[in-house]
């Protein structure tokens, strides 16, 4: 069940059945580490922390700005309302994506801390299990047909459900042991209505797949986007 804390200036929103000890800690890595349930991490704009809960393994983000705005205002946003800031949104957006269907990972609680006319910002979310991004597994291999096939369908299940993923690209795409296809990382992404966007993040994940063919010679080619062009 969805439960929501707000004290002072921070507010926390969470599932309830997938964690209901320590929430005020739960965003804390310093905790993880002391009660030894960090069991890895990952390093990309920030630090991704991977840690062990009782049912599943979550994934532990502070949201961090890029670009040069980044490099002077590394952690803090402008505050408008509680739903419109960045964790929150993206909490409420994969549950939204999962009543849909679609295989993105359960978000698991999300937390703003709020300081005068600005905020901080963190997402703990399910670490998908046994699997890797596109870009690793096409260093290595092609993609099957039946796994374009698979791909296609889960953007298509993301379309209908009139989700925009702004950053659509093969980085944001997992394919597990199983061969199941999940899409990830929808912090800025958002419900939109008509038709000619889908076209632009198809667009966008086009030439993600161009981008990497050149800097990482991955074994794709255009073919190759034919047959997800033909599955969408």
């Amino acid at each position: 069940m969805l439960e929501t804390r707000k004290q002072n200036n921070n507010y926390i929103v969470f599932d309830d059945s997938l964690i209901n000890d320590n929430i005020e800690c739960c965003f804390d890595v310093q905790f993880w580490q002391k009660s030894n349930k960090v069991i890895g991490s990952a390093t990309g704009r920030g630090t991704t922390w991977f840690i062990q809960l009782a049912e599943i393994q979550g994934a532990l983000r502070h949201y961090r700005r890029g670009g040069l705005l980044g490099k002077i205002i590394s952690d803090h946003y402008f505050f408008t309302c509680w739903q419109k800031t960045r964790s929150i949104a993206e909490f409420h957006l994969l549950r939204e994506l999962r009543d849909a269907n679609v295989n993105v990972p359960k978000p698991i609680a999300a937390r703003v801390k709020k300081k005068w006319g600005t905020y901080q910002a963190d997402l703990l979310s399910e670490k998908v299990p046994d699997a890797q991004d596109l870009v690793a597994i096409l260093q290595q291999r092609s993609l099957t047909a039946d796994e374009y096939s698979a791909i296609a369908k889960q953007i298509k299940k993301m379309h209908q459900a009139q989700v925009n993923h702004t950053d659509l690209n093969i980085h944001n795409i997992l394919l597990d042991k199983q061969g199941k296809v999940w899409l990830i990382d929808f912090d800025k992404c958002y419900q939109q209505s008509g038709e000619k966007w889908k076209e632009k993040n198809l667009q966008r994940l086009l030439r993600s797949f161009n981008k990497e063919l050149n800097k990482r010679q991955i074994k794709w080619q255009m073919r190759d986007w034919d047959l997800l062009i033909q599955s969408y």
